[in-house]
């Protein structure tokens, strides 16, 4: 895979895949513009080598083509202050103000599309639609790691265009080579530590994680359905009752391949699902049928927090608990703390994106972690062993 380091792109125009799914407050203000930042020094480095940009992102999910609270001209503000650059911005995604405008694109320039998913073609991986794409730029760059696992036009068809002329961006490229450190050539002891809300989220995961890692912390609402299968009374907590006897299954496969699984003990236990519902700490396989826990206890906290002290190279991905509501953010929070402090000690630490990236930033640790990724569910399938479209287009 070649990056955009491989190549001087002086005098070319750059047709760049970002992920600028940001998310907005009703003013139209970034509430978290981590994925722009992330963007901006590949942006940066080929207008610095005398090239100029074109943009192309999807921003939410919108039904009914153009909608103006999905439309990326809510971002050109903040974009340009971050780029020091006055970022145009065309109406349309392959419209005539778009050829129109990178056409006449000079060095330096940076130019923003309309929203790709203003066209139903996008999702669907339209050769057609990726042509006219194609045609806005001389050489094409993703950088879009969190969209990487999609084969949409934009992020798979249109390379095909580029036989000679597509490379990675240094986001891209930070993001599988962080990727491949923890997965081939971990320094031991290896923990990963899984949360979030569904052990079928997960299940692939855990299985290809079982091959590699040394300890495996399961938290979350996905830890209910383990300890319910083993026959604990779990009250109104998240289970998936479907599965418990795969995680029976997975807990047979930890131990013969020698993983030191590692289950909760105790929970922050609800009487409901609010900020302000009374709790109390106790044990995870005894919650009352009427209360429900929303968090790891303070004993699980303390467990987890000493394996991964213990640990050299860490996978994080999902949060212990309700971590949004304060109430119930105490384990989330002491995995931050531990692996923020294994990090320092010189381990090195994988955020694993989505929840548990909100998770870090919410703390303030974010700069206090080896590396957080932008790409939830693209690293995951990463994890998996799956091959990404939108790495692939870039290695065919």
């Amino acid at each position: 895979m070649k990056t955009i380091d491989d190549v001087n792109f002086s005098g070319k125009k750059a047709l760049i895949r970002v992920d600028f799914n940001v998310p907005f407050d009703e003013n139209f203000n970034i509430t978290d513009d981590n994925r722009i930042q992330g963007a901006a020094p590949t942006i940066k480095k080929i207008l610095a080598d005398g090239g100029s940009v074109v943009l192309m992102s999807h921003l939410g999910r919108p039904k009914d083509g153009p909608t103006d609270k999905y439309s990326l001209k809510h971002i050109v503000s903040h974009l340009s202050s971050v780029l020091g650059v006055e970022v145009q911005f065309a109406d349309d995604c392959i419209g005539e103000d778009a050829v129109e405008k990178s056409a006449n694109l000079k060095a330096g320039e940076v130019l923003l599309l309309e929203n790709l998913r203003f066209y139903k073609e996008e999702e669907k991986g339209d050769k057609a639609f990726a042509e006219k794409l194609a045609k806005l730029g001389d050489v094409y760059v993703n950088d879009a790691f969190g969209t990487a696992h999609r084969a949409h036009a934009s992020t798979a068809i249109v390379a095909e265009f580029f036989p000679d002329n597509k490379f990675a961006g240094q986001l891209l490229a930070a993001e599988i080579n962080n990727a491949e450190k923890v997965l081939n050539n971990p320094n031991r002891p290896f923990t990963a530590i899984m949360g979030g809300a569904k052990v079928s989220d997960k299940i692939e995961l855990i299985e290809a994680l079982l091959d590699k890692v040394d300890n495996l912390i399961i938290g979350g609402g996905m830890a209910y359905t383990f300890i319910k299968a083993r026959g604990g009374e779990i009250g109104k907590s998240l289970v998936e009752i479907d599965k418990l006897d795969l995680a029976n299954e997975l807990v047979k496969k930890a131990d013969e391949k020698g993983v030191n699984l590692v289950l909760p003990t105790d929970a922050q236990i609800a009487d409901k699902f609010a900020e302000d519902s009374p709790t109390y700490d106790g044990p995870n396989d005894a919650i009352p049928a009427d209360k429900e826990g929303l968090d790891i206890g303070p004993e699980s906290s303390a467990h987890f927090a000493e394996v991964i002290g213990a640990s050299n190279t860490l996978l994080w991905n999902g949060p212990m608990g309700v971590f949004e509501f304060d109430t119930f953010a105490k384990g989330t929070k002491a995995v931050a703390d531990a692996v923020v402090a294994a990090t320092e000690r010189g381990a090195f630490s994988l955020i694993g994106g989505g929840d548990s990236a909100a998770a870090v930033s919410k703390f303030g640790m974010t700069e206090h972690v080896s590396y957080v990724s932008t790409g939830g569910g693209a690293l995951l399938e990463y994890m998996e062993g799956k091959a990404l479209p939108g790495v692939q287009a870039l290695n065919d």
